[in-house]
C-alpha cells in the first residue's frame, strides 16, 4: 500500500492541482457558448446532438474523460483524424486521455528509469519506492502539460492542440518537420500560429511540479532543466506520431484517415 500510495501521489497532484486551477472558467464558457448558441443547419445531426449534449452538462460527459476521443489511437490521442475544429470542452477531453494514453505511461516509465539510474531528484531515493515517486511525478507533469497547453492555453489561443501527420515525407522532411511542431502549430481556424500551448504550457507544469518535487529540485536552475527535457522528448514524441499510422496499418490498431494538413 506504501508503494501505490507513492506511485498516485505526483500524479493526483499534478493532475488535480492543474484541473482545479484551470478547468471551471472555460468549461463555463464552453457551456455557456453551446447553450446559447442556435444550431446550425448544415451540421450533421447526431454530432451536433452530441457535442451540444456534452457541452451543456459537463458532468453527464465526465466518463467520456478516460475515454479515447473519437475512437483515435490509445497510444497517441492527440493525432488528428479529421480537421474539425475543436470546441473547449472536446479540447479538456483530448487534454484528459493524452494524460492517461499509452504514450504518457511508457514514456513516464520510461523517464522514471532514467531518474532512478542518475539518482534525479535526489530527494527521492532508490529502490521500488524512489522509482515509484518517479513514477508518480512524472505523470503528474505530464496531466499538468496536457491541462494547461492543450486545454487551457489552446483554447484562449485558438490553437489547435492535435498533431497533423504529414504523408509522403522523407526521413529528413520528417525530423524538420517534427522540430518545427514543437514551436509552430494550427490555428482552430486551419492557419499556423506560434504553439503556444506547447511552449508555456510545459513552463506551467514545471512550476506546478515545483510544489510537490523533493526539497533540493525546486530551483529556477532544476525547473529551466526539466523544460528543457520537455521539449526534447517532445519532438522525438512528434517523429513518433509522424510515423504512428503507418506502424499502426501493420498492427492493425486505427484507421489510415490520418488527415494531411
Amino acid at each position: 500500500m506504501s508503494l501505490l500510495k507513492n506511485l498516485l501521489a505526483g500524479t493526483r497532484a499534478g493532475f488535480v492541482a492543474s484541473v482545479l486551477l484551470a478547468c471551471g472558467p472555460l468549461l463555463a464558457q464552453s457551456t455557456g457558448n453551446s447553450s446559447g448558441s442556435a444550431p446550425q443547419p448544415s451540421s450533421p445531426a447526431p454530432q451536433s446532438q452530441s457535442t451540444q449534449q456534452a457541452g451543456a452538462n459537463p458532468l453527464h460527459a465526465g466518463v467520456g474523460i478516460v475515454q479515447v476521443l473519437d475512437r483515435k489511437s490509445v497510444f497517441f490521442p492527440d493525432i488528428a483524424t479529421s480537421a474539425g475544429r475543436l470546441s473547449p470542452w472536446q479540447k479538456f477531453q483530448l487534454a484528459a486521455n493524452n494524460s492517461v494514453a499509452l504514450s504518457a505511461i511508457a514514456s513516464s516509465l520510461v523517464a522514471a528509469g532514467y531518474g532512478q539510474a542518475i539518482n534525479r531528484p535526489a530527494g527521492y531515493g532508490q529502490g521500488g519506492e524512489g522509482y515509484a515517486k518517479r513514477f508518480g511525478a512524472e505523470m503528474g507533469r505530464e496531466a499538468s502539460f496536457n491541462m494547461f497547453g492543450n486545454f487551457v492555453i489552446s483554447s484562449v489561443t485558438h490553437e489547435d492542440p492535435r498533431f497533423y501527420v504529414k504523408k509522403d515525407l522523407s526521413f529528413g522532411q520528417a525530423i524538420e518537420y517534427s522540430a518545427v511542431r514543437v514551436v509552430v502549430t494550427n490555428s482552430d481556424s486551419g492557419g499556423r500560429t506560434i504553439n503556444l500551448g506547447g511552449l508555456l504550457g510545459f513552463l506551467g507544469s514545471e512550476a506546478l511540479a515545483n510544489t510537490y518535487y523533493p526539497k533540493g529540485s525546486r530551483d529556477v536552475g532544476d525547473m529551466l532543466v526539466r523544460y528543457g527535457s520537455d521539449q526534447g522528448w517532445r519532438f522525438g514524441a512528434n517523429m513518433l506520431r509522424q510515423y504512428w499510422p503507418k506502424i499502426n496499418r501493420k498492427l492493425h490498431l486505427v484507421p489510415s484517415n490520418t488527415s494531411n494538413r
